[in-house]
């Protein structure tokens, strides 16, 4: 059984590691304002260039950029975005599940990965796997550049012949509490297609459906704009993770400190019984020293 001096200082250990889960917590909480910002922000403008490339796209042949064309190889690369650290919840472990899951379903491809992230890349460094390039998180935000420098990269082995497909695994903000992994295809890039079962347009749609005349072309505007796309969702990938990442880490150190206050009221509890049952039997020992005297 524990000393009373042994339950004490489980308790102040407790406490402190509280402190620190309670502080990280805060911290945490102060970045996801930020980051929901910055993806808030970032999201109508992301959603439209796809809106807009798609469309351009689906109104020129395949051959008419070599970002559209659909190589026929096998030669599939993940840009796997994690974290650098842990201490947040599920976030890297879902991440890392759904990797595992391509990998078992993509038997014939020839999978090649870049990571973003030291979780990401420490648990699959270890399993052989064919890696492209490494680059930690780091603490600053995200920045245009650097999404950009990761675009030009994985462009330029795409237009090589090098890759074949480009996909990005990211964990997608919802909320504070849900985070959803996601793998998108980055390239090549996929012409707007109608929805399966979608009902037809209405007139009135189909006569606001005005054909844009574009200067100097839709190639020429196409040719322009594709790479413009692909910084621009490799750019939002990477707010999107940012943001999952502080919010599963609020979340979890939140969680951390509610059970720290379960476990200290434990202690608390058994701390004080068992003083008091010390006091009890000196009290027992003193009462029965004196009744000997008599």
């Amino acid at each position: 059984m524990p000393s009373l001096k042994d339950i004490k200082r489980r308790i102040k250990s407790v406490k402190n590691t509280q402190q620190i889960t309670k502080a990280m917590k805060m911290v945490s909480a102060a970045k996801l304002k930020r980051a929901q910002d910055e993806i808030v922000a970032a999201r109508p403008y992301a959603e439209k260039i796809n809106e807009l490339t798609a469309s351009l796209a689906a109104s020129t042949s395949a051959e008419g950029h070599p970002l559209l064309a659909r190589n026929e190889g096998n030669k599939v690369a993940l840009i796997v975005m994690t974290s650098d650290r842990g201490l947040c919840g599920s976030f890297n472990a879902g991440l890392i599940r759904t990797v595992e899951r391509y990998i078992r379903v993509s038997n014939d491809a020839q999978l090649s990965f870049y990571f973003i992230g030291k979780r990401g890349m420490e648990y699959f460094k270890k399993r052989g796997l064919s890696i492209i390039k490494e680059r930690p998180v780091g603490g600053a935000r995200p920045k245009y550049s650097g999404a950009a420098e990761i675009a030009q990269e994985v462009m330029r082995m795409f237009l090589a012949g090098e890759l074949d497909e480009v996909n990005l695994v990211y964990s997608e903000f919802q909320s504070a509490l849900t985070q959803r992994p996601v793998i998108q295809r980055l390239l090549p890039i996929s012409p707007a297609k109608p929805a399966q079962g979608a009902a037809a347009p209405s007139p009135e749609v189909q006569s606001a459906d005005i054909e844009a005349i574009f200067e100097p072309s839709k190639e020429e505007v196409l040719a322009a704009l594709l790479p413009k796309y692909v910084d621009v969702q490799v750019f939002r990938a990477m707010l999107e993770s940012s943001a999952s990442e502080h919010g599963a880490r609020m979340t979890s150190m939140d969680a951390a400190s509610k059970n720290a206050s379960e476990m200290i009221g434990g202690l608390t509890l058994k701390y004080n019984r068992l003083r008091q049952a010390a006091i009890t039997k000196e009290l027992m020992e003193i009462i029965g020293g004196a009744e000997a005297l008599k």
